[in-house]
């Protein structure tokens, strides 16, 4: 099929930017929840530039030194994100997509179900907290994460990676209790069983917890199986963040803020995806 005078226009833009690039239909979701310019001082480097480097990095995992020319100096990305990440920016982005993702679904903005897992990775000599966990093998740090029933976040907690999913389980529901009150139900996996563990989640948070366990123990491998699978799907949905491949952060606060970067991405584009299907 020949290439008429629209798709040269259209893959001319495309090579124009890279696909990490936010659109401006994109962009728009964004912009009224970003913090104002300060009215004194010189004037600042444009936060869309600041959001496509930061998309940039998430999508390819490139170190800071090691970002394109195209983009604004690293120092001064750098020090953007850290600023965003210590006035918990990202934290009201992300409830706000959320929200405006399960509206457009049909749903209640406030969730009434969370689904928990954990993911352990790896981390480099760049120090912080860390553990082994046994289980995995794996010398790092682990994201134990609440999604709803679309898999949308809810909490997400970072530990050392010897820290095992029951002993972390209460102090994630009692932060999804905080944040969504509703929730009255949480499915876990047979790691979280326990009366013990159980109990204490419940004393934290007022929620009751359903353990899913796997009806087959003679297959081996990945096996769909009822309420876990969503959550074990937004694990793969940031496996395609290279920057989440491993854990180069010294802190932990950063780390999860690198994490909530990633969703944020996802969910900008998934919502404008959708508009544009729809109009």
């Amino acid at each position: 099929m020949a290439w008429n005078e629209t798709d040269r226009a259209k893959y001319a833009a495309v090579r124009e930017r890279y696909a990490s690039d936010l659109s401006d239909q994109e962009f728009a979701l964004v912009q009224p929840l970003l913090p104002g310019t300060k009215p004194c001082g010189r004037k600042p480097t444009d936060a869309r530039s600041i959001l496509n480097a930061l998309f940039y990095m998430i999508r390819c995992g490139c170190p800071w030194r090691y970002l394109p020319k195209e983009f604004p100096p690293f120092t001064t990305v750098q020090n953007r994100f850290y600023a965003w990440r210590d006035s918990g920016l990202w934290k009201q982005i992300l409830a706000v997509l959320v929200m405006a993702v399960r509206e457009a679904e049909g749903k209640s903005a406030a969730p009434t179900v969370a689904i928990v897992d954990s993911q352990s990775v790896k981390t480099t000599e760049a120090g912080g907290p860390r553990g082994y966990d046994a289980g995995k093998k794996i010398n790092g740090r682990k994201r134990h994460l609440a999604v709803d029933t679309l898999g949308l976040p809810i909490k997400c907690h970072i530990t050392a990676a010897d820290v095992q999913d029951r002993d972390a389980l209460p102090a994630l529901l009692k932060s999804v209790s905080q944040k969504s009150p509703w929730i009255e139900l949480a499915f876990v996996d047979g790691g979280y069983a326990g009366d013990e563990t159980q109990r204490a989640a419940f004393e934290a948070s007022r929620i009751k917890i359903s353990v899913v366990k796997r009806s087959d123990r003679t297959v081996k491998g990945f096996v769909v199986l009822p309420k876990r699978w969503i959550v074990e799907r937004t694990l793969g949905w940031l496996n395609r963040s290279r920057r989440l491949a491993k854990d180069f952060e010294a802190m932990l606060e950063t780390s999860r803020t690198w994490l909530m970067l990633a969703l944020s991405a996802l969910l900008v584009r998934r919502i404008a995806r959708d508009y544009r299907e729809t109009s």
